[in-house]
């Protein structure tokens, strides 16, 4: 089996990067982790890519040229296949035109509801009864791509923002591999 070639965009402590990592090095797993894109220097997750001798780029997201900075990498790289992995930045029409129906994101909710950042506090505020994970296609709309896979937990009286957290990136672990396998499943 190939695997795809797959970067990983993350912005901070990257326990979904990890993880993916950690899946990666199965041979049956249908990507391979070559290149990290991060967009915080002071992201955490960084010293995986050290740790597992993953080439990173930072880049600075403010700079007008940074997709055009992404893209030069993406392509030397030879990257097939993209996982937004707690990337807390939209990714630019540019790039999504240029890797349609192969880019993925990890969501800590059940979309289509609770997009965007604060889902948490959202979820509490809204007095659900569940909630969960979506692991779906990007486009040109936030948290609106085609929904691969969903995870959910019923919340309990006692639940908070830390608990609701815990919860949910526990599922992500889950959820992030099983997309990715249903996706080369089926292609």
């Amino acid at each position: 089996m190939v695997k795809k070639k797959t970067c990983v965009f993350i912005s901070g402590k990257g326990s979904n990067l990890k993880n993916l990592i950690s899946y990666s090095r199965d041979k049956s797993f249908p990507i391979k982790i070559s290149l990290i894109i991060c967009n915080n220097n002071k992201a955490e997750g960084i010293k995986y890519a050290k740790r597992y001798n993953i080439p990173l780029i930072l880049v600075n997201t403010e700079n007008k040229n940074s997709d055009n900075k992404i893209l030069s990498q993406l392509k030397n790289y030879k990257i097939s296949f993209i996982c937004l992995a707690g990337y807390m930045k939209i990714i630019s029409n540019k790039i999504i035109k240029e890797f349609r129906n192969r880019i993925i994101n990890i969501h800590p909710s059940l979309l289509p509801k609770f997009k965007g950042l604060n889902t948490f506090s959202r979820v509490l505020k809204n007095k659900e009864i569940k909630s969960g994970c979506t692991v779906h296609y990007v486009n040109n709309k936030l948290d609106a791509g085609h929904i691969i896979y969903n995870k959910k937990f019923f919340l309990i009286p006692s639940d908070n923002e830390t608990t609701l957290k815990y919860k949910t990136q526990n599922l992500e672990h889950k959820a992030f591999p099983q997309a990715i396998i249903s996706i080369f499943r089926n292609r």
